[in-house]
């Protein structure tokens, strides 16, 4: 079974709803239920902190998923050496990994990076800053939702990568 760890900053927001998410499609996808399982974790995160509300509210209101129970952990590097892939909300969650542990290189990658690129360098110099997840923490609701629609867009997109790679 590959594991699959997102990661952000705290651990509140981007990562778990990218986890629940994931869990979501992966469980309702028979093809693809017992090959992939998924994990989070923040670069500062307090472990323990509970998921933000509007992180909780979002997800509920538009999939029904509930990651209510979900508490934070900070990132550690056993965690990234276990993984098999790690996808960062930003490119600055990256480079933060990366700086700590070089040799992860060709596993650590933007969520975005890895589900768009069409072959280019994974450490393309000229990033492309569009490709971040931006984050919510402290905006409204509306803000959550739509951080929540564009990774449930991308991570569609992801499974579908990772089931034509297996």
């Amino acid at each position: 079974m590959k594991r699959i760890l997102f990661v952000c900053t705290g651990n509140t927001c981007r990562s778990c709803m990218a986890e629940g998410i994931f869990k979501d499609l992966i469980e309702k996808d028979v093809s693809a239920r017992d090959s992939f399982t998924a994990a989070s974790a923040g670069l500062t995160a307090f472990d323990g902190d509970n998921a933000s509300e509007n992180a909780i509210r979002a997800l509920k209101d538009e999939w029904a998923i509930d990651i209510g129970c979900h508490r934070a952990r900070r990132l550690n590097e056993r965690e990234i050496k276990e993984a098999d892939l790690v996808l960062t909300m930003t490119r600055n969650h990256k480079d933060s990994i990366l700086s700590v542990l070089p040799e992860a290189k060709s596993k650590v990658f933007t969520l975005k990076e890895y589900v768009y690129s069409k072959g280019n360098d994974p450490a393309m110099r000229e990033y492309n800053y569009a490709l971040d997840i931006l984050d919510p923490y402290g905006m409204p609701l509306n803000v959550y939702k739509k951080c929540a629609r564009d990774l449930r867009e991308t991570i569609g997109h992801l499974i579908k990568k990772l089931k034509e790679s297996s």
